[in-house]
């Protein structure tokens, strides 16, 4: 793929030669033979872009030195096919007597590399280099070539897969002038600061493209559990991840990570892991040590017009309790679903993504205070975080699906939806833990309730806020409601808990 593209690139260089050195003999000397006058150019006109390119050129020889090629190996099995007899039978017996058929050729394995390449930045003269979690992850070989083209070994000291950081270490004898990059302040960064990024996209190492900061605050990538990307423009592709993300002191504001494409290579929009959220992480990841996170318990969720119009909020601000887990922090300091957290230990609470990220970042053990709105009015509450359990097992081990639930009890034409009560065996299969509720069996093609979202299975386990737990009491609830045109539901889906607004 990479020899075809340069082929490309340089049939077309070769084809613009070719037309203007065909348009200087075609057109020839000008009138009296005098060559075309050299572009003459206002030097104050062109003093800003100079002063500019060679900025661009100072950052650039700042920061190269101190970025690495990462080479990886992994060594794969895998077993040759056996070979067939398209006429059923033993290929070889066909054709042999029995006493001097030879053996059928069984299946047999093999043994191959897998290689990978990615990009890092020297963290410090110990030798300990910043790459992605992703570049090294179960590899069995790492090799790192510095900027001079020396390579060394290299073994992980230690990883955060849930933010896709992992930090190296060079093995051996180190050299004496181990450059290290400069961490900066991510949070100063604004939407069109300029930045270089740096690495080997496609292999080719040193490589550095310009660009923009084009967005702050990015999750939902579906990269790493933790997600507060850095949105740039400046081109990155398949081989830049680990490198860096620079601004214009030559301080690195993020690491490259991530491209949203569809066709796996640059198309505009690059993620980069801030590099605040990476100095978190540093004096636990280069000491070996584990990643301790903390943990209120609670599900949340962003807030919206419609949601802040039904918890009586002026302005879509914080984010909604959806679900208290029994026994965490948050039911222990008086939670509840429905409440909205607007600030979290003074910090402003933008989204749902900035609190869980403030939560994980806080030491268990510490004691933060939460301030909420609860049925319109503000309130106080006081709680200590817990260190995260760790993970039970992968979100494919949780148990089938369970099917739909057969059509039953009366449909509400009013949301265009079918429910019955929850039974054990359905809370069960549906991964609830209570067993008051309605499961909805039916939704209506093109209706209120198929507009918001809802689908079959679906647990409905508050209407306008007030528990229900069968048909009427669903009916009795949203006859309940504040604004005849809207309703608010509480529903619970594959072992989650969120707020639907339905309008209709």
């Amino acid at each position: 793929m990479r020899t075809h593209k340069v082929q490309a690139i340089g049939l077309g260089l070769g084809l613009a030669l070719f037309v203007a050195l065909g348009l200087v003999l075609t057109t020839g000397p000008r009138s009296g033979g005098e060559l075309p006058r050299p572009l003459q150019i206002d030097p104050d006109v062109m003093a800003p872009a100079e002063r500019l390119g060679e900025a661009f050129a100072m950052v650039a020889a700042h920061v190269r030195p101190s970025v690495v090629s990462v080479y990886s190996e992994k060594t794969i099995r895998f077993r040759a096919p056996e070979l067939s007899d398209p006429f059923g039978g033993d290929l070889f017996r066909r054709f042999f007597s029995e006493p001097f058929a030879p053996q059928a050729p069984r299946s047999r394995e093999f043994r191959g590399l897998q290689r990978g390449m990615g990009s890092g930045m020297i963290l410090d003269k110990q030798g300990h280099v910043l790459t992605n979690f992703h570049v090294v992850r179960n590899v069995d070989e790492i090799k790192v070539t510095l900027a001079d083209k020396r390579t060394f070994g290299a073994k992980i000291a230690g990883t955060d897969p849930k933010t896709d950081v992992a930090v190296l270490k060079i093995d051996g004898q180190l050299p004496a002038d181990l450059p290290a990059i400069t961490l900066g302040d991510s949070d100063a960064q604004r939407v069109g600061d300029l930045v270089l990024a740096i690495g080997a996209p496609f292999g080719l190492d040193q490589t550095v493209t310009e660009g923009i900061i084009s967005a702050t605050g990015r999750s939902n990538v579906g990269l790493a559990d933790y997600e507060d990307f850095l949105q740039t423009d400046a081109p990155i592709n398949p081989g830049n991840s680990g490198g860096p993300l620079v601004n214009m002191r030559g301080e690195v504001v993020g690491m490259t990570s991530a491209i949203a494409s569809s066709v796996g290579q640059y198309a505009g929009v690059g993620f980069a892991i801030p590099s605040n959220m990476i100095k978190a992480l540093l004096v636990k990841l280069t000491s070996g040590q584990q990643i301790v996170r903390g943990q209120l318990g609670v599900g949340i969720q962003d807030m919206t017009k419609e949601l802040a119009d039904q918890f009586g909020m002026t302005e879509p601000k914080g984010v909604v309790i959806s679900q208290v887990a029994e026994g965490s922090p948050a039911a222990r300091a008086g939670l509840r679903i429905g409440d909205v957290i607007v600030r979290f230990a003074g910090q402003e609470v933008g989204n749902g993504r900035q609190l869980r990220n403030l939560i994980a970042g806080t030491a268990p053990g510490t004691k933060v205070t939460l301030e909420l709105v609860r049925d319109g009015r503000p309130i106080t509450v006081a709680a200590t975080i817990e260190k995260q359990a760790a993970e039970s097992g992968q979100a494919g081990e949780r148990g089938k699906q369970a099917p739909p639930p057969e059509p039953a009890s009366g449909r509400l034409e009013e949301l265009g939806i079918a429910v019955e009560p929850l039974s054990p065996e359905l809370a069960r299969q549906l991964r609830v833990s209570d067993t008051r509720g309605v499961v909805v069996t039916d939704v209506t093609d093109g209706s209120p309730a198929a507009i918001a979202g809802l689908r079959q299975a679906d647990v409905i386990a508050l209407a306008n806020r007030i528990p229900v737990g069968s048909s009427a009491e669903l009916a009795h609830a949203l006859a309940k409601a504040t604004d005849p045109h809207a309703v608010l539901l509480l529903i619970k889906r594959q072992g989650a808990s969120m707020f639907v607004v339905i309008r209709g």
